[in-house]
């Protein structure tokens, strides 16, 4: 059987720029659509209902971290040249990082999760799993990093499948409070 390695031995540590770049849950959202298409601050601030002077803030903020980056210069609609930016599909598994981002950090994935499931409504639900598992330390951890092995492997060849339907989703495991 394969050993895996373990999830911090796999993803480096973030910094505490990056950490507060995806502190938010409209730059997670940002990052999404991005991800999905190249688009302009002016196509983001109006899918997102923003003002585009905010828009154009949260945006250097994931340029600056190189989550976001420049696309190529479009000619739009109106004749007008665009500048749009997509997502560089870096990865952003910040597991306990987010926690040095202050007490919203680490639910702003959360919060962009929820923002997302309700506009797109709820028969785009594709599936749900809600569990409680008793687990040591080191089960815990090969439970994640089974899981982000998994999604790993098809992150990486996400390219390879741009012409079927996009697929968002979430994985969280907390300690219960009990």
């Amino acid at each position: 059987m394969k050993e895996h390695k373990s999830a911090e031995e796999e993803r480096p540590a973030a910094s505490a720029r990056e950490i507060k770049a995806l502190a938010h849950p409209l730059r997670l959202r940002i990052l999404r659509l991005c991800g999905l298409h190249e688009l302009t601050n002016k196509q983001l601030a109006d899918r997102l209902g923003q003002d585009p002077g905010t828009m154009l803030y949260h945006v250097r903020q994931l340029l600056a971290t190189g989550f976001l980056e420049p696309a190529a210069v479009r000619t739009g609609e109106s004749g007008a040249l665009e500048k749009p930016y997509r997502s560089t599909g870096r990865s952003w598994h910040l597991d306990t990082a987010l926690g040095e981002a202050g007490p919203d950090g680490p639910l702003a994935p959360v919060d962009a999760f929820r923002e997302e499931l309700t506009e797109a409504g709820p028969d785009a639900l594709a599936s749900l799993s809600r569990f409680v598992l008793h687990l040591s330390e080191g089960d815990a951890e090969d439970l994640l990093t089974r899981i982000h092995a998994v999604l790993s492997e098809y992150t990486a060849s996400d390219r390879q499948r741009s012409e079927q339907p996009a697929y968002g989703g979430i994985f969280v495991l907390h300690r219960s409070s009990d």
